[in-house]
């Protein structure tokens, strides 16, 4: 395993705004060492001026000194120059993207006049914001063709997936983009219910929250507050049978809910997720935050974008496309480069989406030429250990994150449903 990547997503490393920050006070670490180098030099002025003093002072380290701290301000005022030419090249990417995801709607328009204005302002910004996606590009499979899973029976079969599915923009849902079709019947029903003690600790133990056993594809935890107020964090497993045979048979976290979810149309496991969120007593417009694996994070995607529910949070680990959140949403990504199913996504959005706290965790986790993978980088414990590595780092927009589990865990009452779905044949 290595080089561990947390950052906004995509091309955009930090948030905009966030170097603007950081310019302005490079900008007074700047303007103090322009005041230094003033009161030097007129320091340097007096003793040369002055009869005699001369003789008691060091004027060529006087000078030295002067040299050093213009040259401090020198190079200060480089990084102050550079960071906000970042600044604006990061925002030109964002800008890009929503132009694209918002077509010549509104919020297009005034995303194509912003990007005019910071040509206007410095025609280097288009050149190095292409450079900056091309790079992207270039590393978002990072280790993906050296990895031969199943002995080398496979081959890096998801490589040209990925690219298509990059390509295609498949692996990233637009703005406004609704499942189509009408689900297969299913019935779902609750296996296991239980009241936990406490949300989960952390994004690795929610992560663990995900059903586990073999029955359940579904968890749905109820957080009961008091003075009435309500909170939902559901739970979504990944695919459970890859078998050609079980193509559209009883569980419906089969391979034709991935290629229904993945091409935009309706699937009977995002019926049953939906279902699922009903029996537990989540209606439109609750607040329900979203855990998911891998075809879960499918289902995830759409859920935060067509529900009708209010998602404030979504993390994903492993999925093959990423939606495209409002600011007031937080997206959660961990993906492996050398995941094939991850790579289905196209490494998401060059430009990132959600909120200015949302996240993309990354890394690569068997690097070099390797025959036997068998999956690993896509399990869900191998994400798990991704998580725990991201907690482990200190990094302070992991440390936000908790914020969420900590509200959470103010609950009165914390209940949880675990629930089984299956497809049914139709009457008709």
């Amino acid at each position: 395993m290595s080089g561990l990547g947390i950052d906004h997503g995509g091309a955009i490393s930090v948030d905009p705004d966030d170097l603007r920050r950081i310019g302005a006070r490079l900008e007074a670490v700047a303007m103090n060492y322009q005041r230094a180098s003033t009161v030097i030099e007129r320091a340097y002025e007096h003793v040369v001026d002055t009869p005699g003093l001369s003789a008691h002072l060091d004027l060529v380290g006087l000078w030295s000194l002067g040299e050093r701290v213009r040259a401090l301000h020198d190079e200060c005022r480089g990084a102050v120059d550079g960071t906000l030419l970042m600044a604006d090249v990061f925002e030109y990417v964002e800008l890009k993207v929503e132009s694209l995801m918002s077509g010549q709607g509104e919020a297009g328009r005034d995303a194509r006049e912003a990007m005019r204005r910071l040509e206007d302002a410095d025609g280097r910004i288009p050149g190095l914001a292409e450079g900056l996606v091309a790079q992207w590009r270039a590393e978002r499979f990072e280790g993906l063709g050296t990895q031969w899973p199943l002995w080398g029976l496979v081959g890096p079969a998801f490589l040209p997936l990925a690219l298509i599915g990059g390509g295609a923009g498949l692996g990233v849902v637009p703005r406004g983009a609704v499942l189509h079709g009408a689900a297969e019947p299913v019935v779902v029903a609750p296996v296991r219910s239980s009241a936990p003690g406490s949300a989960p600790a952390g994004l690795a133990g929610a992560l663990q929250r995900i059903p586990g056993q073999r029955g359940a594809q579904v968890a749905v935890e109820k957080y009961s507050f008091a003075g009435g107020a309500t909170s939902y964090v559901v739970y979504i497993k990944g695919t459970q049978t890859f078998m050609p045979q079980d193509y559209g048979g009883r569980d419906p976290w089969d391979m034709k809910s991935n290629a229904e979810l993945y091409s935009g149309r309706m699937s009977a496991s995002y019926a049953s997720t939906v279902a699922a969120l009903e029996a537990a007593g989540a209606r439109p417009g609750d607040q329900v935050q979203i855990v998911a694996h891998s075809q879960g994070g499918a289902i995830a995607t759409r859920l935060a974008m067509q529900g009708g529910y209010e998602v404030p949070l979504v993390v994903t680990a492993g999925s093959p496309v990423d939606p495209t959140l409002g600011e007031g949403q937080t997206l959660v990504t961990l993906g492996h480069s050398d995941d094939g199913v991850r790579a289905l996504s196209g490494g998401g959005s060059p430009g990132g989406t959600g909120s200015s706290d949302s996240i993309a965790i990354t890394r690569e986790y068997d690097p070099g030429f390797t025959w036997n993978d068998a999956g690993d980088p896509h399990h869900l414990t191998s994400y798990v250990d991704l998580a725990e590595e991201a907690e482990a780092s200190g990094d302070p927009r992991i440390k936000e994150l908790d914020t969420v589990w900590e509200h959470l865990d103010e609950a009165e009452v914390i209940e949880r449903t675990e629930f089984r779905a299956e497809r049914v044949e139709r009457s008709d």
